[in-house]
This record gives structure tokens, sequence and C-alpha cells, in this order.
């Protein structure tokens, strides 16, 4: 396993890469500073999409856990930058009530690659899992231009 840490200004990410894949992205600061291609493409896409010219990742992503896991990290993959869905339009997608979807989409292991923040409840705004909880959602939204519902 490879971290590497990026300075964005949702705060500091840590990069998990495993067997070629990325499999993680947390906030802090990693205990080591690894350099593979993969990482230093994820960095290179990351710092893109803080500044705002990258809108769609293009990295290899291995999401644990079970298949329903990765059939809504599949679903959040899938909302365009710069809107939203329900958690409710992904459970409707998949069949399934729309409890589970919102904590699978707590369970993200790979939040901003994999836009759990694009989701949102039946009545709004909702909670993240990530550093800084519901202000960063509010950050990257707004980052994306989806954030004209929260003024």
């Amino acid at each position: 396993m490879k971290t590497c840490t990026v300075p964005t200004q949702f705060g500091t990410l840590i990069l998990t890469e495993e067997d070629g894949y990325i499999t993680a992205l947390n906030w802090g600061r990693g205990s080591g500073e690894d350099s593979t291609e993969l990482l230093e493409e994820a960095r290179r896409q990351l710092l893109a999409y803080d500044a705002g010219t990258l809108e769609t990742f293009d990295l290899p992503l291995r999401v644990r856990g079970s298949d329903f896991q990765r059939a809504v990290c599949d679903a959040m993959s899938a909302i365009p930058f710069g809107e939203t869905c329900t958690y409710g339009d992904i459970s409707r997608q998949l069949g399934v009530p729309a409890q589970a979807v919102g904590q699978a989409c707590g369970g993200n292991p790979i939040p901003v690659i994999i836009p759990c923040h694009r989701v949102m409840g039946a009545k709004g705004l909702t909670g993240f899992s990530g550093a800084g909880g519901v202000e960063t959602k509010v950050s990257l939204l707004r980052h994306e231009g989806a954030g004209g519902f929260l003024l």
C-alpha cells in the first residue's frame, strides 16, 4: 500500500494506491510520501480538479465491499460535474431503500473522486463523511457550480 498527500482548498487529501488501483482518499497527513506513476497521475488530476480545470477523473479505482457498495459508487460516479441527485434517485435506479443508499454513500472509500458530495437528501443538503462534514460538501458543490440552491 502506497500513499501520497495532495494539498487542496478542501483540505490535505491522502491518496492510497494498492495493486495498481486507487483504493482510498482521506483527509489529513499520510505517514509517508510514496511516488508511483498512478499516485502522480491521481495527484495531477486532483490538483486540476482543485484548480477548476478538470471535471471528470480518469483513474483506475477499486472499491472494496459488497456488490451493493460498488453499485452505489458506480451510480455516484455517473453523476455529472456540477449536478446533483438524491438518495431516492439512486434507490429507484438500484431498486433498494434510500436509507441503504445513504449508508453506502457514507461508506464511500474514495470521496471527491467518487462524488458522494453530489448526492442530496429528499429535502436538500445532508451530511458528508469527509473531514469538515457538511461544510466540505458545500465547498465541493460550490466549486462545481452546483451550490446555487444553498443561497
